[in-house]
């Protein structure tokens, strides 16, 4: 059967990158078992088991020989995953075939191997989030002082500025970056735990030497790249290392559907969008249509990523005592499907950042039709600095704003300013009211903290990392 008549996944066949796809793959998964069974054998041997170089060079010499026909062949028979890859492995290496996986469960292939997938594809995370602050901090820095019409219950409200709403949306992926940072470093390695996470088979190994087991551990954490051992399980690790994974892949969802929403708003709005290509079409049906569809797609994606952040959750409430298998299939399924999407996500996610478009002229338009209404205060003090009466002026601006704001309603222009001028009792000249609208009297501190917020937290972060390339990812409609 061809491969096209069979389901793929829309991760790995159309959104993951190829760096995070082959991280999940079958071939990685077996090549890194190997690689536990040859670390295990080395540290075996370096502690005085009968293990000699001869077998250690000959399951290396094979470590890359993956036929993955001949494991299905012996999966058939001994309908165990772990025992077939043994017995492949073991016919092309057959000087070894009595020590690989010496004292082991398969828990130190399947579970170890989780660890160091997750703890790969978090790194590959973190550089990609590291590009997407970078972005944006560039456009932050770049729109500062753009002043534009803020939303609340997304109702005009108080203005602030272009630069300092991207700076939200920065604050939120520091924190993500942070939480990927945490995660990488306090990961903890499973090691050579035994069937039941007492060591038992090792003990029995090196002859009750209680010392010899601990360096076994130690030894094998050290080789997989971990500095710190899960110090007592059952048959696996503690699941609750999954729920602050997937946790954290979770949060970061959360941050991308946050700013791609914001982007479509902004869209409909046409003060900001998503970049566009000169052929791509926007609807099969309106040509006209430029709809923000990377923006859209990171909402989606985002939204699956959020929805697995309950499956750890189950799967570590539903470890019986010392481990039940019903895990296993789930954790195929779940463990590379939250880390290809949260990738998927970040290539949207700095495609997008890397070239949002700004329209100055609509966010100037539309922050001009609302801020009249805006001002009203500024007017009615400078009126009562006049000596006029605050309650009558405020009643006298209730009815101006009424009547502008049914005309704007009907199609008309707002007309509010031109009301309050040709009302004799704010005693107030189209100069006065023009300074008191400036732009600059209604943004507060928004600039200020944009420049502080990048210069005291985003740059010194970026500074730290700038060892890290940029990255320009590939992103298919």
């Amino acid at each position: 059967m061809n491969s096209d008549s069979l389901y793929q996944s829309p991760l790995s066949a159309r959104y993951a990158s190829k760096e995070m796809s082959s991280l999940f793959s079958d071939r990685h998964k077996y090549i890194t078992w190997r690689k536990l069974w040859i670390a295990l054998a080395e540290a075996e041997q370096s502690l005085g088991l009968a293990i000699t170089d001869e077998q250690i060079r000959s399951m290396k010499a094979h470590l890359h020989e993956l036929d993955l026909h001949l494991v299905a062949e012996y999966e058939k028979t001994l309908k165990h995953d772990v025992m077939a890859h043994l017995h492949a492995f073991g016919d092309l290496c057959p000087e070894a075939k009595g020590i690989i996986h010496l004292g082991a469960t398969s828990c130190f292939v399947t579970d170890n191997t989780d660890l160091l997938q997750m703890k790969e594809g978090l790194k590959i995370l973190h550089a990609k989030l590291i590009q997407a602050i970078r972005n944006l901090s560039s456009f932050a820095h770049d729109h500062a002082s753009l002043a534009c019409l803020s939303y609340t219950h997304f109702q005009a409200a108080q203005p602030t500025t272009v630069g300092k709403r991207a700076c939200l949306w920065l604050q939120d992926l520091l924190m993500d970056l942070h939480d990927f940072e945490e995660k990488i470093s306090s990961l903890r390695f499973l090691g050579a735990k035994g069937a039941t996470g007492t060591q038992a088979s090792f003990l029995a190994l090196f002859n009750q030497d209680h010392g010899k087991v601990k360096q076994l551990d130690q030894l094998l954490a050290k080789a997989m790249g971990f500095e710190r051992l899960i110090p007592v399980s059952g048959q696996t690790y503690t699941r609750k290392q999954d729920i602050r994974i997937f946790s954290v892949l979770s949060s970061f969802a959360a941050t991308s559907h946050k700013i791609a929403t914001d982007i479509r708003l902004l869209a409909h709005l046409k003060e900001m969008e998503e970049p566009f290509g000169e052929k791509q079409v926007g609807s099969s049906a309106m040509p006209y249509k430029r709809n923000p569809i990377r923006s859209e797609r990171i909402c989606g994606l985002a939204r699956f990523l959020m929805s697995l952040n309950e499956n750890p959750l189950y799967t570590a409430a539903t470890q019986w005592l010392e481990r039940s298998l019903d895990d296993s299939a789930n954790r195929r399924m779940c463990i590379p499907e939250a880390f290809l999407t949260a990738d998927a996500i970040l290539s949207l996610l700095v495609h997008v950042t890397a070239g949002l478009v700004v329209h100055p002229t609509i966010i100037r338009k539309n922050l001009l039709e609302e801020l009249p209404f805006m001002a009203t205060e500024n007017i009615l003090m400078e009126s009562v600095k006049k000596g006029k009466d605050r309650q009558a002026l405020h009643e006298s601006l209730r009815g101006h704003s009424m009547e502008s704001a049914r005309l704007m309603k009907e199609g008309s222009s707002g007309d509010l300013i031109e009301r309050i001028l040709g009302d004799a009792s704010f005693d107030l000249t189209k100069d006065e009211i023009a300074e008191l609208m400036k732009e600059e009297h209604f943004i507060g501190r928004a600039s200020k903290q944009v420049e502080e917020f990048l210069h005291e937290e985003v740059q010194p972060l970026l500074k730290k990392y700038e060892h890290i390339s940029s990255y320009n990812p590939l992103v298919f409609v």
